[in-house]
């Protein structure tokens, strides 16, 4: 096969479509096939790199086939479900239990697969995400934080394989009602949190914050000084969240950050959407992917203290 797979992420086809200018073919509600690949697609689940048919005549042929190629297979279905069960039962097992934070990534690559007929596989042994079918579910802490977006910091943090250490300093902008807050003070860092509106009175009083009541945007890099790391999940437009980041590269007082771009504002109506992602990406040595617990929204990331 000569393109890419993407698995579509639920609510967002159309962005993706739009990505790739309607140039493929739905293969399920799940799956889209072109073979004029765009060099970079951020609005899908996950992205099957070098797909390719196989043939075959049993169920212990389709699965001694894909493990000649590796041990780790996620299996996504669309018909044929009990064919595709029976031969998943024959592949090497991949957990399902809730990974702990933090969870150190293995080193192992994830395959995917799914049936086109009774006798035919499509499948990739090379994929864009780490975590079975690009969902990665996590023990879910349901008394600390006071509020769910911790989840995709997790998973931002799990990704980038690294966080923070004890006593590192980070900024969290926008931190209200303290999510990001409470996953770096759990870590043992320090941390500065800004927004304008109050913290959650279970988050002010971890041992190692501070609260700013302030407009994150409107202070320079000078004002707060040197950190480690920087993170922000402001609810703000793309391009005021891109002017504040670009002061903080030229100032290089942090080399780490982690920044949830909210695709909002009457500018993203018709296209804009995109002309915001391709500018953070566009930034040296950082990435811009759209994680399993963003919504409408994609995670822009460059990390230099790698584990």
């Amino acid at each position: 096969m000569k393109g890419q797979i993407y698995h579509f992420i639920p609510d967002f086809e159309s962005h993706l479509c739009s990505e790739l200018n309607n140039s493929g073919e739905a293969l399920s509600q799940y799956l889209y096939y072109t073979e004029k690949v765009t060099e970079k697609v951020y609005w899908a689940q996950n992205i099957w790199q070098k797909p390719f048919k196989l043939c075959f005549e049993s169920i212990s042929e389709a699965a001694a086939a894909l493990v000649s190629i590796q041990r780790n297979w996620s299996g996504i279905f669309h018909t044929l479900h009990r064919r595709g069960a029976l031969i998943r039962e024959q592949l090497p097992a991949l957990s399902s239990k809730p990974k702990p934070f933090p969870w150190q990534l293995p080193e192992a690559p994830m395959g995917s697969w799914t049936l086109l007929d009774r006798n035919t596989i499509i499948a990739s042994a090379l994929t864009s995400s780490p975590f079975p079918s690009g969902i990665i579910e996590f023990e879910e802490d349901k008394q600390g934080p006071p509020s769910r977006a911790y989840l995709k910091l997790w998973e931002a943090l799990v990704l980038a394989k690294s966080w923070p250490k004890p006593g590192e300093r980070c900024i969290d902008a926008g931190a209200s009602p303290g999510g990001w807050t409470w996953v770096l003070a759990s870590l043992g860092a320090r941390v500065l949190a800004i927004d304008r509106a109050p913290l959650d009175e279970s988050i002010t009083g971890l041992p190692g914050v501070e609260y700013l009541k302030h407009d994150a945007f409107t202070l320079r890099p000078e004002d707060l000084g040197k950190t480690e790391w920087l993170f922000s999940d402001v609810v703000s437009y793309p391009d005021r969240l891109y002017n504040w980041i670009d002061k903080w590269l030229e100032s290089g007082l942090c080399n780490n950050f982690v920044c949830t771009v909210k695709m909002q504002g009457p500018a993203l109506a018709d296209g804009g959407i995109f002309s915001a992602a391709k500018k953070f990406a566009s930034i040296p040595g950082s990435v811009l992917l759209h994680l399993y617990h963003n919504k409408h929204e994609l995670t822009w990331m460059q990390i230099a203290n790698k584990k």
